[in-house]
């Protein structure tokens, strides 16, 4: 992947703040992370892009057990999520990329929350998609969250979020963030994103969660045909 997005220095010290300000519900959202998952079997979790960690926090801190590795390519990042679960003997964090874990290690979820957006749809994307399906067991359950929509679709719902943001925001940060998604961020429709998927090796994803935005996605990677019949031929 020739172009990734890192969060240092101020960007990332304060993305926690950022977060909950800019995304509607997102508590919410993050709080049934494990209830979606629920059904896994083994419990082991792969959190692409776990910036800060917060995704993880909500399965360490849910009854069950989960095994957990988190990777991310910004060292910031990487840094706060080591302090806020610091002495958790079952999550593991990489300062890396997707394609730089093992090829062999399978996991039975995945989640990849806030990350598309930042990367082109030039083949990239696909990557990120195809590395992600490659590591996870046949049937494995996939949640995504990020900006989804066609240009129309973002600029109507960005008059909606105007009217979800907390009060008290500086009116040039509001003006340059809404600026920044429109003109900046590679987002892609819907339809854009259920091709991608499946091309990198998932099914037909289902829509479940929309805040203005932002937009939830849960999706299985596609069984293995040599165990439901497939040809020999």
């Amino acid at each position: 992947m020739r172009k990734i997005e890192i969060f240092e220095n101020e960007r990332a010290t304060g993305y926690d703040q950022f977060v909950e300000r800019w995304i509607p519900n997102y508590h919410y959202f993050m709080g049934h992370l494990p209830d979606l998952l629920s059904d896994a079997y083994p419990k082991e979790l792969l959190v692409v892009g776990c910036g800060t960690g917060n995704e993880i926090m909500c399965f360490v801190n849910s009854p069950e057990r989960w095994q957990i590795t988190g990777i991310d390519p910004s060292p910031g990042m990487i840094i706060q999520a080591r302090e806020k679960l610091k002495n958790r003997d079952n999550v593991k964090l990489i300062e890396g990329l997707v394609t730089d874990l093992a090829i062999d290690k399978k996991y039975n979820a995945a989640t990849l929350l806030l990350v598309l957006h930042f990367i082109e749809d030039n083949g990239n994307k696909l990557q990120i998609l195809k590395g992600i399906a490659d590591r996870l067991m046949p049937g494995a359950k996939f949640v995504i969250l990020d900006i989804t929509g066609d240009k129309k679709q973002i600029r109507d719902n960005l008059e909606v979020l105007k009217l979800l943001l907390p009060q008290g925001l500086n009116e040039q940060e509001i003006s340059e963030r809404l600026n920044r998604i429109e003109n900046k961020f590679h987002t892609v429709s819907e339809e854009r994103l259920s091709e991608l998927l499946q091309e990198a090796g998932f099914e037909k994803p289902l829509r479940f969660f929309q805040s203005s935005i932002y937009m939830g996605w849960i999706t299985h990677k596609k069984p293995n045909p040599d165990l439901h019949g497939g040809s020999t031929i």
